[in-house]
């Protein structure tokens, strides 16, 4: 293995790729070499030679682990600053150490090309309620029409739900009042299910609403999402999955639950039923929806 292949590994694995068979395929280097490679990162942070009895090392393992999770989670850190946060967590060390780490560990320096948001990888997320007999849809009657018994009360379901252009993720339904805990909760729940489906590399979108904000939300989000991706408040007609949301609504109104069981399966069904066009095409419409948002200064637009 020569030191170039060394330096490819470290940039894929510094990037967040860390699957073996992944790494196999992007590099054309043997998958036992890529395993023993990997365990080797792991314990040492990175792929040089153990030296002798010499001086130990200033930046151990650990730290070295926590300068990637820093660097990935803002790439455009400074030494200075991850000096400061190493700090936070009993290393000292200089800024000019930081940066000569991060140089040995394959990482450079550069002013990143400008490319298009990467909207197909971007999961948009966001949690709805759904009421039982609810009456929106209008229908053909003959004659005198008929009278609709509506409880008072119009019990409800929660549901939160995400969606990309590759897929979605399972709905989940609710009738507890959310919180801060029970939304990270949610996440962790899903977790898997979302690195399935995307891999390691996109783009995590949520609301601002409180819960989502909050430094519990903030924490599980940072150690286990790739990226989030910044949200301007008052914007609901920026986020497409109002309108699956509307979809799915007016499918489920159309088969006139009788209870909240009904309401719940019906539910599931009908997310589970939306075609991949459709969360193609939302997802692809984010670029003319920031167009739109743009030109009407922030106002409503016609989504």
């Amino acid at each position: 293995m020569t030191k170039t292949y060394d330096e490819t590994l470290l940039n894929l694995w510094n990037n967040g790729i860390h699957n073996a068979k992944e790494l196999h395929y992007l590099t054309n280097i043997p998958l036992s070499t890529v395993y023993r490679k990997i365990e080797k990162i792991k314990k040492d942070g990175s792929l040089k030679h153990a030296g002798g009895n010499g001086r130990p090392k200033k930046i151990t393992a650990s730290a070295s682990r926590a300068l990637g999770q820093f660097v990935r989670r803002d790439t455009s850190i400074s030494t200075r600053t991850l000096a400061r946060k190493l700090e936070n967590i009993g290393v000292e060390v200089s800024y000019r150490t930081v940066g000569r780490h991060l140089l040995n560990a394959g990482y450079q320096k550069k002013i990143p090309k400008a490319t298009p948001i990467c909207w197909p990888k971007t999961l948009f997320t966001d949690e709805t309620a759904f009421q039982l007999f609810r009456n929106t849809v209008e229908r053909w009657y003959k004659g005198k029409r008929p009278v609709r018994r509506i409880p008072k009360d119009r019990t409800k379901i929660m549901a939160w739900g995400g969606f990309c252009a590759k897929g979605k993720t399972s709905l989940f339904c609710f009738k507890q009042i959310m919180n801060a805990e029970f939304y990270v909760e949610i996440l962790r729940t899903h977790a898997p299910e979302i690195s399935q489906m995307l891999g390691s590399r996109w783009r995590f979108q949520q609301d601002n609403d409180p819960k989502h904000t909050s430094r519990l939300a903030k924490a599980f989000i940072e150690e286990n999402f790739p990226q989030v991706l910044e949200w301007p408040s008052n914007s609901p007609d920026l986020n497409p999955i109002e309108n699956l949301w509307s979809i799915i609504k007016s499918k489920v109104e159309k088969r006139m639950p009788k209870n909240l069981d009904d309401l719940e399966n019906f539910m599931i069904e009908e997310w589970e039923n939306i075609p991949e066009s459709v969360l193609i095409n939302f997802s692809y419409s984010m670029r003319r929806r920031c167009e739109l948002i743009i030109e009407n200064n922030g106002e409503r637009i016609p989504y």
